[in-house]
């Protein structure tokens, strides 16, 4: 069964000509995993809270249940494994999203860099540069790491 999803994600992810809505939300959530996969991954110490981080932001943000969203993790988790760049996924969601749902997508990589109460300076590279690929405002990329960092617990030092 995972094959077959996979195969889905793979033909979807790839194919730009697909107009199908569904497909499209598909590809978006995958991208989007992916990218929060990659951050979890940037400070060589994956931990159980920044995996659970990752877990609670796909399913609040995407509404999926439990099963859906852990396929959607091994997805991306092998989908981010394969990527030579983060060009695939960031250009999907600038084609895909608008700017406040680009805004929740810097969001919810600023919640997961914080998920651990600290904030690694390779993560905080990554988020320049996925705020910069994503066309961020400076104003929108600050925003959303106070509130990440607020609801992190985190004092305002890092």
């Amino acid at each position: 069964m995972i094959r077959s999803i996979q195969q889905f994600f793979e033909v979807r992810l790839t194919s730009q000509t697909n107009v199908d809505p569904q497909s499209t939300d598909h590809r978006l959530q995958l991208a989007t995993a992916a990218l929060l996969i990659e951050m979890t991954r940037t400070d060589h110490d994956i931990s159980e809270i920044e995996q659970q981080e990752v877990t609670d932001a796909i399913q609040s943000t995407f509404e999926l249940d439990d099963e859906d969203t852990q396929n959607l993790i091994e997805l991306a988790e092998q989908q981010a494994k394969q990527a030579t760049s983060l060009f695939a996924f960031t250009n999907l969601i600038n084609n895909g999203f608008n700017r406040e749902e680009k805004n929740q997508v810097i969001e919810l990589l600023w919640r997961v860099a914080y998920a651990d109460q600290y904030l690694e300076k390779n993560e905080q590279h990554l988020m320049r540069r996925l705020a910069n690929l994503l066309h961020i405002s400076h104003k929108d990329y600050i925003a959303a790491k106070f509130r990440a960092r607020e609801l992190a617990g985190v004092g305002a030092e890092t």
